[in-house]
């Protein structure tokens, strides 16, 4: 009897995806306020105002409202690394097509929606050598090249960083904000 109301249960939850997010957008959007200003490159990068990407995977149902949830916090948040700030969501249609708009675009921030993990090893290479702080919102894809995500740990958010592909990106974090990072190189 117990084995069989298991059984019903496991169906009934479904499986687990690889792809969730840990720590809600409106948090990730308030942590990635503060933390952008702990870039020492990101004032230079961003100009007068930050731009940011919403890199949405077409068709995923899940990357789209991920996007729209967070180009909604981020709206309601002044300023991102002390800067006026736009959010662009984009579709995204290739390494290529991403590295030029990130570049045309002048973009200092590259945020990644869920759907991405067959594509983060494209991305990564995309943005190796540009200079933009790339962000994940699901905390798997920092340690597969993503440069900065948020996790869960002990019921608290935790800062992720990729620190390899931080420099091939031109992103420097100050000393007393990766201390309290959990690094990947």
């Amino acid at each position: 009897m117990a084995l069989a109301v298991f059984a019903i249960l496991v169906a009934v939850s479904g499986p687990s995806r690889a792809e969730d997010v840990a720590v809600p957008l409106g948090l990730q959007a308030e942590l990635l306020a503060k933390v952008a200003s702990y870039d020492k490159n990101f004032a230079a990068r961003a100009g007068e105002r930050a731009q940011i990407v919403l890199l949405v995977k077409a068709g995923n149902a899940d990357s789209a409202r991920a996007a729209a949830h967070l180009q909604t916090a981020l709206g309601a948040i002044g300023a991102v690394g002390g800067l006026p700030h736009d959010e662009h969501v984009v579709t995204y249609s290739g390494a290529a097509a991403l590295t030029a708009l990130v570049k045309q675009r002048r973009a200092a921030i590259v945020y990644v929606m869920p759907g991405f993990a067959s594509d983060l090893g494209d991305i990564r290479a995309a943005l190796d050598g540009v200079d933009v702080l790339s962000v994940a919102a699901v905390a798997e894809y920092v340690p597969k090249g993503i440069v900065l995500g948020f996790d869960l740990v002990s019921g608290k958010p935790k800062l992720l960083c990729h620190l390899t592909q931080a420099k091939r990106q031109n992103v420097a974090f100050k000393s007393e904000v990766l201390k309290i990072m959990r690094v990947y190189e």
